[in-house]
């Protein structure tokens, strides 16, 4: 593999000056007085534009996560973290992105919005990808490879081995997506970025750490992809609230650790329970919080659910997916009145 960085980011990114707010101006030096950015000085501490680069939660993220604070971008959810690598390596209406199909939505959703050429490449019966396939249909305009493992909405991880494969050929960035890794006993690639100049790791506290309300996402990659990261995107991207909201659950981590241990449990106890319901044909192996059954009619119960108030996901009109539910793993007794739901249909 030759990989050089700047032949990939779009020109204009690589020689943009960012944005410099107040807040970044006087890094390094400590401050009383702030009479620089035009805020109000009551109200406090709302009052005050939140840290540009969230030093403090990275300090925590650093520390739980086993990734260096270089090598660490925060963002508002995932999502941003999923659009600027578009922004920053994609020329639109003229590069391309290769993914792995079926899988998140939003790789899709952003690289329409960017005007950027999304080309699927389909998964195995297994949802299993070949790394020769997807190589297959990159040419020189192919800036992204797009991976999510655990997969939604398959929920299994993918072939570490194919993933890896990928790195070591593709000149481009791959950037593998593990919002669900913390359910999985596969060793994540996060603490890897080392090893391979083009990854991007993509990592979320709406799963297993509860709080998709705060809308905190994760990228970890070499510190010269996060310093593009920076530059390009909004000043205060990540708000006081969430900061704060961050660094209190990332220290209760035993609590978290519980959770994930109880919806383990309660992920086993389901995948059985569904699959000996008669209407149910098939479940298929997961390693996230949720599963994916067939069923024999999947829009019929479905409607049947959300009729008596039970909301789950219908995925038969996705790629491979036909009559499928996603259910995600609820409390024992969510679980407990979907079962009972189910059994009645």
């Amino acid at each position: 593999m030759d990989f050089e960085l700047e032949k990939l980011v779009r020109p204009n990114i690589w020689s943009l000056a960012p944005y410099s707010s107040a807040r970044n101006e006087y890094s390094g030096h400590t401050a009383r007085v702030f009479l620089d950015a035009n805020e109000n000085p009551y109200n406090k501490p709302l009052n005050r534009y939140p840290d540009p680069l969230q030093t403090e939660l990275k300090e925590e993220i650093s520390k739980v996560k086993r990734v260096p604070t270089d090598r660490i971008f925060l963002g508002n959810g995932s999502d941003e973290a999923i659009d600027l690598p578009y922004r920053i390596f994609c020329r639109p209406g003229i590069d391309n992105v290769v993914a792995i199909e079926p899988t998140y939505g939003m790789y899709k959703v952003c690289a329409d919005i960017n005007d950027v050429e999304y080309r699927p490449v389909s998964l195995d019966e297994r949802f299993q990808f070949s790394a020769d396939d997807l190589l297959k249909a990159c040419d020189e305009n192919t800036k992204l490879i797009w991976l999510c493992s655990p997969n939604n909405p398959t929920g299994n991880n993918l072939n570490r081995d194919e993933i890896v494969k990928v790195l070591q050929r593709f000149n481009g960035i791959v950037i593998v997506d593990e919002a669900y890794s913390d359910f999985s006993e596969v060793r994540p690639f996060r603490t890897e970025t080392d090893l391979y100049p083009n990854l991007i790791v993509l990592n979320t506290l709406s799963k297993a750490w509860g709080c998709a309300a705060i809308r905190l996402g994760m990228a970890f990659a070499q510190p010269d992809i996060i310093a593009l990261f920076n530059k390009v995107k909004y000043p205060y991207n990540v708000n006081l609230l969430t900061q704060r909201q961050a660094q209190e659950i990332l220290r209760n981590r035993v609590e978290v650790e519980d959770w994930v241990k109880i919806l383990l449990s309660e992920r086993s106890r389901m995948l059985k329970a569904i699959f000996d319901l008669p209407i149910c044909e098939k479940v298929y192996p997961t390693d996230a919080n949720f599963f994916l059954a067939k069923m024999t009619d999947a829009q019929s119960i479905y409607d049947y659910l959300v009729k008596i108030g039970i909301i789950v996901r219908n995925r038969t009109r996705v790629h491979l997916c036909h009559n499928c539910l996603r259910i995600t793993i609820g409390t024992k007794s969510e679980n407990n009145e979907l079962l009972a739901a189910l059994r009645k249909y």
